[in-house]
């Protein structure tokens, strides 16, 4: 284990196993402590005693003996240890921290690492005992966030730590994180002096643009250039190297040749700098990378634009952009250069501003996990916008964009993902999951606003910068051109609003104010004589309607007059104007659109993130789960399951399954079927038939013992040596049929979908997908989210089947060693559900933490 991670301060540490070369350094680290900080068991003051352990460490014997340090250069700063010492799931902890390093948070980060170290090899909980004088170090058990208990006795307290990484532990982990990753990029977007290194003589070169864009931007820090060739560059001293500067700079923006960049970064890493922006593209990431880490400096880059800041008290524009960015309340993120230019431009025309802007380019460090934590802080930025190409942690890109998007919108628009094109895969779930259905299931759980282009996402940050969120989907659009306020209404429609129903006190009141030819309906066309005061009181009369909850306006100037200056905000209610050919925001910041197709767009993406917000937050507690048979039905298997371990399996989890015999011989099959003393459903078991139907693998309501023994031949002439075996079950009783399964992405995790079941699956390219974990909004989406969901559950108990894709999703999240399972059909019924055939395949699992603190490291 080797990974780097970031302090309380923002600092760069290193977390590794320690071995006999280390020794003389966790001496000189446990020496060093004062008396009341010396209460570990296990690391005692007798060198040779701590020789013998670490010795021990290394032997043939561990993993039963581990030990953690966390390291700044190759200074050991503390030591983290566990001895097992109960069976395989119970050990001893201890922790020993340098003095002088004690509140930067080593101890607690030490711990993370070690109970996700521990986990991975089937320890499920530590103890500790703590002298009741070091109540530091029980406050950093006790705020671990895993699920603690505390007992006293004497001078010592007896302190054991579940390992179970529960939402808590996640929160609380989380929110360290955060707080790290603030204090490190406050060196990024708000740094106190800046070097910009290739800073060129030549307007031509990138060096000069971004040093350019500093000085006119007027920076608020000390400014320095490096160019051993000139003494100045707009106004700016140079300086022969980093090494010359007056001082370490917080922030160096790199702009030299490719193969220069490493050892620019190596010498700015000595030289103290902490962060770096490399602009240049066509660098060696893993020279980059190795010196970044070995002194502790963040990157943005490499293949960026840059980075800008428009605090007050910042006012940096390190790119080589144009323009310069409006002040405002926008944070920004993207992997491409052309994307950020293109949103910055659009919203300077729009009169609006970023907060931040960060071109992360071929993000080798900092990503959209840490601006995201940035902006969550941030009280200048109340809007994120993110542009991603790919995912380096969507597991934990998904837990921080849903805590953050509870405050503040994010925004994304939607691009290729890091695997191109759709799996090859043999089950039916499977072969749904393709990127695009990964990553969108992502975004809509986490609440994150999807959009396909710069103007969709400008459309849509438009309306969140400016008007409240509605609390329905009743729209009412008011127009002085009537096709066009009918192609309003379509827009909305389509958009998956609904036209509102105007009450008759509204359209008795609409009627004192325009002429006789108008129409009262919505679409309210008040014709084109209006003028701008006469459809203002048109849009209080429809604005102060209940049955409304946001309104569209479509205007068209005539020779009468040019009602869009009526246009204004309504009681609290969403207004978006269109105005052929023209996007802006009118008076009183009602955001204003060329087309009723953009409007209806942006509203309904105001639409989409109240019902988010709506959304329960709820995640179910399941009883009925034995963990440890489901863990001993797949540990050791590779492939398909047998039919018979695959209903065991499920049954572990507590779901309904109709369950079965798995005959070898015809005689097996025909005591099978008089046990059940019913017709029976036939299945053939051979290898490389997956879909039975389909490959000739089923015969049905078999009701006798000759039924049984022909079909039973049948496949063995059928299948020869592939037939492994036919597995036998009662008929089901009839009902709707739904495919329930799960397939896990390496990166994304599991993947439930639901959609038709039975012989229709192939019929209808019909499903629904999220991300496990499942929260019960989650799963009511999904439940509701394929097209024929509406016919598919009419009169059936849905409690029933939501309990089942929660259970299945808990099943995915619990054993990452099933990496596809169809459960086709599940029939559903007014009184419940059953699970009537059903396939896993399982594989190897590395253990994966997405959710452990640490930096890329490669």
């Amino acid at each position: 284990m080797n990974a780097a991670a970031l302090l309380t301060d923002g600092s760069v540490v290193t977390v590794r196993e320690l071995g006999p070369d280390d020794v003389s350094a966790l001496l000189a680290l446990h020496r060093a402590l004062p008396i009341e900080d010396q209460y570990l068991r296990f690391f005692s003051t007798s060198p040779r005693q701590l020789e013998d352990f670490v010795e021990r460490m290394v032997s043939p014997d561990a993993p039963r003996h581990v030990v953690l340090g966390a390291f700044r250069g190759d200074r050991l700063l503390g030591a983290a240890s566990y001895v097992v010492v109960r069976q395989t799931d119970f050990a001893e902890v201890a922790l020993v921290v340098s003095h002088a390093e004690q509140a930067h948070g080593v101890g607690t980060l030490l711990l993370e690492h070690l109970a996700s170290l521990a986990r991975s090899r089937g320890v499920r909980r530590f103890t500790a005992d703590v002298l009741t004088i070091n109540g530091r170090m029980l406050r950093v058990f006790t705020s671990m966030g895993l699920v603690t208990s505390i007992v006293p006795d004497g001078e010592v307290i007896y302190v054991e730590l579940v390992l179970e990484p529960g939402d808590h532990y996640l929160d609380a982990m989380s929110e360290r994180e955060s707080r790290a990753d603030v204090a490190s990029l406050t060196h990024v977007l708000r740094p106190t002096s800046i070097a910009v290194v290739g800073a060129g003589r030549s307007p031509d070169s990138v060096g000069h643009a971004v040093l350019h864009n500093l000085v006119e931007g007027n920076f608020t820090g000390d400014l320095y250039a490096v160019n051993p060739h000139a003494k100045s560059v707009v106004g700016v001293e140079c300086y022969a190297s980093i090494n010359e500067l007056p001082e370490a700079p917080d922030l160096a923006v790199l702009c030299v040749p490719a193969k220069a960049v490493p050892a620019v970064a190596e010498e700015c890493g000595r030289k103290g700098v902490r962060a770096l922006v490399v602009i240049s593209s066509g660098v060696d990431a893993g020279e980059l990378l190795k010196a970044v880490r070995a002194h502790g400096m963040r990157l943005v880059g490499p293949n960026c634009l840059g980075v800008s800041t428009s605090a007050p008290g910042v006012r940096m524009n390190a790119t080589f952009a144009a323009h310069s960015t409006l002040a405002g309340h926008i944070g920004l993120i993207t992997q491409s250069g052309g994307i950020a230019i293109g949103v910055q431009e659009e919203l300077r025309r729009l009169g609006l501003g970023l907060s931040n802007l960060v071109s992360t380019g071929d993000k080798l460090d900092i990503s959209s996990n840490d601006l995201l934590m940035w902006w969550e802080h941030d009280q200048d930025t109340r809007i994120i916008a993110l542009y991603l190409e790919s995912f380096g942690n969507p597991r934990k890109f998904a837990r921080i964009a849903r805590r953050v998007a509870a405050a503040k919108p994010v925004l994304a628009i939607r691009a290729a993902t890091s695997e191109a094109g759709q799996r090859a895969a043999a089950s039916h779930t499977a072969s749904t999951a393709t990127p695009s259905v990964t990553r969108d299931a992502l975004f809509r759980q986490a609440g994150v606003i999807a959009v396909d282009s710069v103007p969709e996402l400008t459309d849509a940050v438009m309306a969140l910068s400016c008007q409240p969120l509605p609390t329905g989907r009743a729209v009412a659009v008011l127009s002085n051109a009537g096709g066009l306020g009918v192609l309003a209404a379509d827009a909305c429609v389509r958009q998956g609003l609904h036209m509102a129903a105007l009450g008759d006190e509204t359209r008795k009141a609409l009627a004192r104010l325009v002429p006789e030819t108008a129409s009262l309906q919505n679409p309210v066309d008040t014709t084109a004589v209006v003028d701008e005061k006469a459809f203002a009181r048109c849009l209080d009369v429809i604005g102060a309607d209940p049955a409304v909850d946001a309104v569209i306006t479509v205007t068209v100037p005539t020779a009468l007059g040019d009602p869009t200056g009526g246009v204004h905000d309504v009681n609290g209610k969403p207004v978006l104007a269109v105005r052929t050919g023209q996007t802006e925001r009118l008076a009183g910041e009602v955001p204003c659109y060329p087309e009723p197709a953009r409007a209806a767009a942006a509203l309904a993406r105001l639409v989409e993130r109240a019902d988010w917000l709506a959304r329960p937050r709820e995640f179910a507690r399941l009883n009925r789960i034995d963990l440890d048979a489901a863990k001993a039905i797949v540990s050791g298997h590779e492939g398909w399951l047998p039919p018979d371990e695959v209903m065991a399996l499920l049954t572990a989890f507590g779901l309904p399954v109709l369950g079965g015999t798995l005959a070898t011989t015809p005689e097996h099959a025909v005591a099978a079927q008089q046990a059940y003393d019913a017709p029976v459903a036939l299945k053939a078991v051979a290898d490389d038939l997956l879909h039975k139907s389909k490959g000739g693998g089923v015969e049905l309501g078999v009701a006798d013992g000759g039924g049984v023994a022909e079909a039973f031949r049948t496949f063995q002439e059928r299948f020869g040596d592939r037939l492994r075996g036919v597995f036998v079950q009662p008929m089901a009783s009839g009902g709707r049929e739904l495919l329930v399964g799960v397939v896990t992405d390496e990166k994304f995790g599991p993947l439930v979908v639901t959609g038709l079941g039975g012989v229709d699956t192939d019929l209808l390219d019909d499903r629904a997908a999220a991300l496990a974990p499942l929260s019960t909004a989650d799963a009511d989406e999904l439940l509701h989210g394929f097209r024929s969901a509406g016919h598919v559950l009419a009169g059936v108990n849905e409690e029933a089947v939501r309990e089942v894709l929660l259970r299945v999703a808990e099943l995915a999240g619990a054993l990452p060693e099933v990496v596809e399972l169809d459960i086709n059909p599940l029939v559903l019924t007014d009184t419940g559900c059953v699970v009537v055939d059903a396939r896993v395949r399982v594989a190897p699992a590395e253990h994966a933490d997405p959710f452990l603190r640490r930096l890329r490291t490669t």
